[in-house]
């Protein structure tokens, strides 16, 4: 059985011998995790002013528009395509050994994952497959004030199709934060910054199309194939959502995403290990599909240890028990809520958490000694306020996940009592 490291050292056939995979797609969202600035041509200047604007943040008296507005991704008119076609002919295109042999290599890494990603730059570099595939339109935003963290890239087969990847979290408490507020007021800016990125490199990319993204980028992914226009969307061949967070409940049920939804049927595919935790977080748009891990709980979530076979994902018949009750549980808890509580519980909680001492938000949800000594210590150090919202809020998570075990070994004990008394008799 491989993994993705094994997969990039030994599938060597060119792209156009096998289409864009599931694990293909894997394989370019761990790319996107790397802080390309000065050695992958970037988005330009006005491309990312637009996306500034539509962020809300570093433009002055900047508006924030609602996801359906044309104010930045239907404006794009003929000088401006002519424009970026010229650009693109000019601007030299990075690969992916421009990024091994960066001088800041060890240093450009974001994530959860940094470890695996390194030695992923490597066998993507050496590969016949992957090393041919430019890199274009890089831009990374991030604004602790406005809670924004977004960052994309497109990965170009020339004469064939592009790949346009959206950054999972980073490591800073932003990402994080803005993590959060996709349950509470969605679309958050990345979500609205995902949709405009998307219509404005697709002017000049080729005309076949995948969009994809590993945790909150498949999220991303999701919502910038749903919000985008018409002409867009009718050329992405496919859109891959590895184990990415779902969306509030009742949000994108207008009439648009609908129609969206329904028109990307059967090309929205959303991979998950079998006992994800993130991927089961609020609602999905598409159905998932479970593939094996050969990690423990949520370190499922690193696609690194997701199992592979005859270049496929090894599939699981369905999530497990746990990722059906971190659904339920989870769903249960933020409905239990009222529509000013959680707000200030994500406030309390994160104000908490910067208390702690922890210079980035991955030292407390990396798991480890290191994260159960900085969550003590923001216990410790958290204000009355924060205790006082956040205590309460816990308390009713705890009630709720021991209702839900005392429910589920109920109706064990029922079943299994049933088949005993159901069982014939022997002789």
């Amino acid at each position: 059985m491989l993994h993705l490291l094994e997969y990039l050292e030994t599938e060597l056939r060119p792209f156009d011998e096998a289409f864009v995979s599931p694990v293909d797609s894997a394989a370019l969202s761990q790319l996107a995790m790397v802080e390309a600035a000065g050695i992958v041509p970037p988005l330009r200047e006005r491309d990312v002013e637009r996306l500034r604007r539509v962020g809300g943040i570093d433009v002055q008296g900047a508006t924030m528009p609602g996801a359906e507005d044309s104010f930045l991704l239907r404006m794009a008119d003929k000088a401006d395509e002519l424009a970026d076609r010229m650009q693109a002919r000019l601007t030299r295109p990075a690969h992916v050994g421009d990024l091994l042999a960066a001088e800041r290599f060890g240093t450009m890494f974001t994530g959860l994952d940094q470890v695996n990603i390194k030695r992923a730059i490597a066998a993507l570099a050496a590969s016949p497959r992957f090393r041919v595939l430019e890199l274009r339109d890089y831009v990374s935003l991030l604004d602790e004030d406005k809670r924004v963290q977004f960052s994309a890239t497109c990965y170009v087969l020339p004469g064939a199709w592009a790949y346009i990847a959206f950054r999972g979290t980073d490591t800073s408490f932003t990402g994080w934060r803005e993590n959060f507020d996709m349950a509470v007021t969605p679309p958050v800016p990345a979500q609205r910054m995902a949709a405009a990125y998307l219509e404005l490199v697709a002017r000049h990319l080729p005309p076949r199309l995948y969009v994809g993204g590993h945790s909150k980028g498949g999220n991303l992914a999701t919502y910038a194939a749903l919000r985008c226009s018409d002409a867009v969307r009718a050329r992405i061949a496919a859109v891959f959502d590895h184990d990415g967070p779902g969306f509030k409940p009742g949000f994108l049920e207008d009439e648009a995403a609908l129609r969206a939804r329904a028109q990307l049927e059967g090309r929205l595919q959303r991979t998950v290990p079998m006992d994800s935790v993130v991927g089961m977080l609020m609602d999905a748009v598409a159905p998932e599909t479970a593939v094996l891990s050969s990690a423990v709980g949520i370190d499922q979530h690193s696609v690194f240890t997701w199992e592979i076979e005859d270049g496929a994902f090894v599939g699981s018949p369905q999530v497990g028990a746990a990722a059906r009750r971190t659904h339920e549980v989870m769903g249960e808890w933020l409905a239990s809520f009222k529509s000013d509580e959680l707000p200030g519980f994500i406030d309390a909680l994160f104000r908490a958490l910067e208390s702690s001492g922890a210079s980035n938000a991955g030292q407390i949800f990396g798991g480890g000694p290191q994260a159960a000594q900085l969550i003590r210590e923001a216990t410790r150090n958290a204000d009355d306020e924060a205790r006082e919202v956040i205590g309460p809020a816990i308390g009713r998570l705890a009630a709720i996940s021991a209702a839900g075990i005392a429910r589920d070994a109920a109706a064990g004990i029922k079943d299994g009592l049933s088949a005993l008394f159901q069982r014939p008799r022997q002789g």
